[in-house]
């Protein structure tokens, strides 16, 4: 069988380092051509050995690892159920892993005993008791270091009885696109480990060891047997190959044109368009852009942010789900008994809602659960109807609704009926009961400066914390947002909100989300839910 590889995914498996990270754009295929390659080796040369897949959270394995992976082996001829099988008991006639784990429910079982688990670190204890003879790690930007390094890391010894001969014993795949933060890029140091002239080095050999065996291949075409000395040669090159792949580190960072001929300029065009430029330099172009420390939040900072998601009703889901079951139902940091906070912002072009609930666990948090937004043609309702369609399993009907005088007398984003009525009749539609409340109008920049960098800072009755996965565009637009002097003081900088949109800069990386961030915060710091619910939620929750 032919396959096309391009040319960071035939190098990565040529050269086939002990430790490789590899830094590329989206749509390069990391997952389909370097991953999927790297398990397949690891699995069929070490029989019996352990594997493991690192991912963020189980969620992203569940919907990106675990089906590129799946999809790459059954193009290749692999079939689900005779060389592998997944999340089941190994089928008879399957060989037997050296290190059994006890539970098979995050496991490929391979034909030959070999395994891969799934380690997701929002499942604590995920990697505990395992001996690993290799490791993939996933996204590695959203991966926490710290836990890599104390869990996984040290689980990486492979048995060496067994498999010491492998270069690809203890072997290491990271990949990822560019990481926006510091946290994220604990990966990046890779580069200056690595070892350009052992590199070249090997691509030599790789180069050499190709070229004898072609020299073999005529021979035998001639019906003449092969020198004793050519295959000797070849032996001790592989030998040799082998030795300084088990040390090698081997480091690149690639943008998304290198696989411009499966893409199209189409697609690089459009995502050129669609994404804010930050994220287009980041993860299409794969360019290292330094991180702003100042800013209208000036105190938000990495731990700011949090993952939350029900693996319990992934798991509920299987591996083979359709991807409109995961509504609010996978949401952890949900309470189905309390009412859903929302502040919103309305603009002709762009409409957001930006949803909270105080942390059930914790008195001093106020969580961003989930942010949306509506552009151009799609105006209020369709904004409200995106909301309720993912909350229709949440159990109270209810939305605080904080508004400021913004949303009266205006009509520009919807029809006949101010932006007030339009909020309030929408949800009453789909059977939702909305508790209003006014904050006025709207706070000056430079006391909304003060408050909300106060409360970021630990300093107010709530601290703001913000769901990365449900959030990611209003993330950006936050990090994004500037500041200058006012008269009053610091003011948040509008100057392009009301600018036409450009392919370098979209809506969303504007200040309008951050508009309705800055709305639920002040409504949930300054009037708490719990003061005007009904006593039977508010005694619920």
């Amino acid at each position: 069988m032919k396959v096309y590889f391009n040319r960071p995914q035939r190098l990565a498996q040529l050269v086939a380092a002990n430790t490789s990270v590899i830094v590329a754009g989206r749509r390069t295929g990391k997952t389909d051509s370097i991953a999927a390659p790297f398990m397949l080796r690891n699995m069929q040369r070490m029989k019996g050995s352990t594997g493991g897949i690192v991912v963020p959270t189980y969620k992203h394995g569940l919907t990106n690892t675990i089906p590129g992976l799946l999809a790459a082996w059954r193009r290749w001829g692999l079939v689900e159920g005779i060389h592998f099988v997944i999340g089941k008991k190994r089928p008879k006639g399957f060989g037997e892993p050296i290190t059994p784990v006890a539970d098979n429910e995050h496991v490929i079982s391979f034909y030959n005993g070999s395994q891969a688990v799934v380690i997701s670190q929002d499942r604590p204890g995920s990697a505990n008791s395992l001996t690993l003879s290799w490791i993939l790690v996933d996204e590695a930007k959203f991966i926490d270091y710290r836990k890599l390094k104390e869990e996984v890391l040290p689980a990486n010894g492979g048995i060496k009885s067994h498999f010491g001969r492998h270069s690809c014993n203890h072997s290491m795949l990271v990949l990822s696109d560019m990481p926006q933060t510091s946290r994220g890029s604990w990966f990046l140091h890779y580069r200056e480990r690595m070892d350009p002239e052992l590199i070249a080095a090997i691509e030599a050999a790789v180069y050499e060891i190709y070229r004898l065996k072609q020299k073999v291949r005529e021979f035998t075409a001639k019906g003449v047997a092969p020198p004793d000395y050519l295959q000797a040669h070849i032996r001790r090159l592989d030998r040799r190959l082998n030795q300084m792949r088990s040390v090698a580190v081997y480091y690149r960072e690639y943008s998304s044109i290198e696989n411009l001929q499966l893409l199209g300029e189409n697609y690089i065009r459009q995502m050129k368009r669609d994404l804010t430029p930050l994220t287009f330099q980041t993860s299409i172009l794969c360019r290292r852009i330094g991180i702003a420390k100042d800013g209208f939040y000036s105190c938000l900072r990495e731990e700011h942010k949090y993952e939350a998601v029900d693996n319990g009703y992934l798991d509920s889901l299987g591996y083979d789900f359709d991807p409109s079951a995961i509504d609010s139902r996978a949401d952890a940091d949900l309470d189905p008994l309390a009412p859903l906070c929302i502040g919103m912002d309305y603009n002709a072009n762009i409409n957001w809602i930006v949803a909270g609930q105080p942390d059930p666990a914790n008195a001093r948090r106020f969580n961003i659960i989930r942010s949306f937004y509506v552009k151009y043609d799609r105006k209020i309702p369709e904004l409200i109807a995106d909301f309720c369609t993912h909350y229709a399993h949440h159990a109270n009907k209810t939305v605080v609704y904080y508004y400021d005088s913004t949303a009266l007398g205006s009509n520009y984003a919807v029809n006949n009926q101010d932006i007030f009525w339009t909020v309030c009749h929408e949800f009453e539609r789909w059977g939702w009961r909305v508790e209003p409340v006014y904050l006025g109008n709207p706070m000056p920049h430079h006391e909304k400066y003060l408050l909300i960098n106060s409360a970021l800072a630990g300093r107010e009755r709530l601290v703001p914390m913000i769901n990365r996965s449900a959030n990611q565009d209003l993330i950006l637009a936050l990090q994004a947002a500037g500041v200058r002097q006012g008269r009053n003081g610091w003011e948040k900088n509008k100057a392009g909100e009301k600018l036409p949109e450009s392919e370098e800069d979209p809506l969303e990386l504007r200040t309008d989300g951050t508009d309705a961030a800055d709305t639920l915060l002040i409504g949930a710091l300054r009037f708490p839910f719990r003061d005007f619910c009904p006593v039977s939620i508010a005694g619920a929750v």
